[in-house]
C-alpha cells in the first residue's frame, strides 16, 4: 500500500519559501560554518540598492522573538517582522548556469527589480526614505 506525503502543516504558512535546489546549497554552506554559527538562514529586505530595497540572505544562530520561522527541506528559514510584509510568498531558489550562478529570489511583492536582481521596488509609497537612487547598488 503506498503512502500519501501530505506537506508540512508549517510550510503552508511559510512567508517565504526554499526550493530543494538552493537547500542542498544552503546545507552544504552552513556546513563549513563553525559550529553553532549557521543554525538558520536569515532571509531579511534592507533600505538600499538600486531599486529600493535589497535582498539579504546570510547565516544566524537562530529565530529572535517576533521572527516568522518555517523549516524546509532541512533548513529553517527564519525572517524578521519588518521584512516579513515584503517578502510574503517570496522563493529562494539557486541557479547555477553557464552565464552565472547564485540565489536568486522570486518575490511577488516586487514591481520592478534592478537588473543585477539584488534589488527591488514595493508599490508607490512603500519604499523607505533611506533608499539609494538607480545605480547606486548594482555592481555587475
Amino acid at each position: 500500500m503506498a503512502t500519501i506525503e501530505t506537506p508540512r502543516e508549517v510550510e503552508q504558512d511559510a512567508v517565504v519559501t526554499l526550493t530543494e535546489r538552493a537547500a542542498v546549497k544552503i546545507s552544504a554552506l552552513m556546513a563549513q560554518e563553525p559550529a553553532g554559527e549557521a543554525e538558520v538562514l536569515r532571509v531579511a529586505i534592507q533600505g538600499g540598492g538600486c531599486s529600493g530595497f535589497e535582498y539579504a540572505l546570510g547565516f544566524d544562530r537562530g529565530a529572535t522573538e517576533g521572527d516568522h520561522q518555517v523549516r524546509m527541506h532541512d533548513v529553517t528559514l527564519v525572517v524578521d517582522p519588518f521584512s516579513a510584509p515584503y517578502l510574503r510568498g517570496a522563493t529562494v531558489d539557486y541557479l547555477e548556469t553557464i552565464q552565472e550562478s547564485g540565489f536568486k529570489i522570486e518575490n511577488p511583492n516586487a514591481v520592478a527589480s534592478c537588473g543585477c536582481g539584488h534589488s527591488f521596488q514595493v508599490a508607490e509609497g512603500e519604499t523607505p526614505e533611506d533608499a539609494a537612487g538607480c545605480g547606486s547598488g548594482c555592481s555587475h
